[in-house]
């Protein structure tokens, strides 16, 4: 099966992806949303939050699974994506647009040398 996997972001190897560009913009990759399945409920932090690489901010949760959700960078909290409290399904539905889970203004620049490409992210989940 083959998956979408932007090359305009960066990708942590627990499948969450960052944009490149300010404010960062992150969400969880094609590849995670089919492994959950059907997203059910997003738990994220507020904005005005920071949140620190690698250490988790918030929780998906599926028919499936719980699991957390990693930050790929670490930033304070400029914007939540409210209609996943309507909609969780978006995180199925549009993972890399309309899905989005936060937008960040970063604090360490440095910490996207840490991040794979598009890649080397396919390259670990195939």
């Amino acid at each position: 099966m083959s998956f979408d996997t932007p090359d305009d972001r960066k990708y942590l190897e627990s499948h969450e992806w960052a944009t490149t560009d300010e404010p960062i913009r992150i969400g969880i990759s094609d590849f995670a949303q089919d492994e959950l399945g059907d997203v059910v409920f997003v738990e994220l932090p507020d904005e005005g939050d920071t949140i620190s690489h690698d250490e988790p901010f918030g929780v998906v949760e599926s028919i499936k699974a719980v699991s957390d959700l990693y930050a790929p960078v670490s930033g304070e909290i400029v914007a939540v994506n409210d209609a996943l409290h309507d909609q969780p399904e978006l995180v199925n539905e549009d993972p890399y647009g309309d899905g989005w889970l936060l937008e960040i203004d970063p604090s360490d620049e440095s910490e996207f040398e840490e991040l794979m490409d598009a890649d080397e992210y396919e390259a670990q989940i195939a």
